[in-house]
């Protein structure tokens, strides 16, 4: 059996050659991967930029992908796993990870643990469930205003990140699915994929600073809801019919009390009223229409573009 690790590095290789010093020593405890090999699979996510990346290729078991170009940290480790798959075997264990410690290397044996473990475990996917983070406190309100979002919009929770476990045939079958192309984390979610879940506390960067701005930040969480995208139509649509049925009564109601009694009602009240309702009808339409049309614009750029690249090395 070959354990895979799969990461995105974008400008931070000091990081992984931490990482992965400590993760061969966690994997040479699990009686399981240390019967076998490990390889990692690094994304080069500056597509090149990145001179320090090159180094990279000298240490053993590494294997270092270039994208055509720049695709997040998500869409990199579906770059990679699609890339990877033929060398994948079903009986490997494929794990996903960021490089910069966050995902601390110490809980991929609890993971791999409940991969090997349990009834069905061929089939299903071990994700880490986050508990403790470590950010400031203005990451942590836009966050959990973002779950509550996520809610709201999905039904769905939003409890992990791309700290994940997968068996090579669960790999091999999934990542073809075309909603992969546009988040990773957020597909398993939305394919309802058997999932078992693993608390881990998020851990500390190894080194450097993060390179996730606010800005890079609002897109990943606009790319999580794009996997969400039929659930999103339906709750939009219940909330179309809604505002339909509540204007259409509170219209009959204002005509009756005009026509049948002689109650004065102020002509602004209607008036702000439904000016309130067509607006806010037309901003949800526009929001769903704009929603549909960006997720299928960032699938696009991500079909296939696996085909563009040369084969990794041995």
């Amino acid at each position: 059996m070959t354990t895979w690790i799969v990461t995105p590095v974008y400008r931070d290789t000091a990081s992984f050659r931490i990482l992965r010093e400590r993760l061969l020593e966690v994997l040479a405890e699990d009686p399981q991967a240390a019967a076998g090999q490990v390889r990692f699979v690094v994304i080069d996510d500056t597509a090149g930029q990145d001179p320090e990346v090159e180094r990279l290729h000298e240490l053993p078991g590494v294997i270092v992908l270039q994208p055509p170009f720049n695709l997040g940290h998500q869409r990199g480790i579906v770059y990679a796993l699609r890339k990877m798959l033929l060398r994948i075997a079903d009986q490997d264990a494929v794990v996903t990870m960021d490089a910069d410690g966050e995902d601390r290397p110490e809980d991929l044996a609890r993971l791999l643990a409940a991969l090997h473990g349990g009834e069905g475990a061929e089939h299903k996917v071990v994700l880490a469930l986050r508990t403790k983070r470590h950010e400031p406190l203005g990451f942590k309100l836009l966050y959990r205003g973002f779950k509550l979002l996520f809610r709201a919009l999905t039904g769905a929770t939003v409890r992990t990140g791309n700290f994940a476990a997968m068996p090579g045939s669960v790999a091999k079958r999934a990542l073809l699915h075309p909603t992969f192309d546009l988040a990773y984390s957020s597909a398993i979610l939305a394919l309802d994929m058997p999932v078992s879940y693993v608390p881990c506390e998020r851990g500390r960067r190894y080194e450097g600073e993060s390179k996730m701005t606010y800005g890079k930040l609002a897109m990943h969480g606009l790319r999580m809801l794009m996997p969400f995208t039929d659930r999103i139509a339906i709750r939009a649509l219940a909330t179309f019919v809604f505002f339909g049925v509540l204007g259409a009564v509170l219209a009959v109601i204002v005509i009756c009390l005009k026509v049948f009694t002689s109650s004065s009602i102020p002509g602004w009240t209607s008036y702000i009223a439904l000016g309130a309702l067509i607006v806010s009808l037309v901003a949800l339409g526009n929001f769903v229409s704009l929603f549909v049309l960006f997720s299928q614009t960032r699938a696009v750029s991500l079909a296939n573009i696996e085909e563009l690249a040369e084969d990794p090395p041995s």
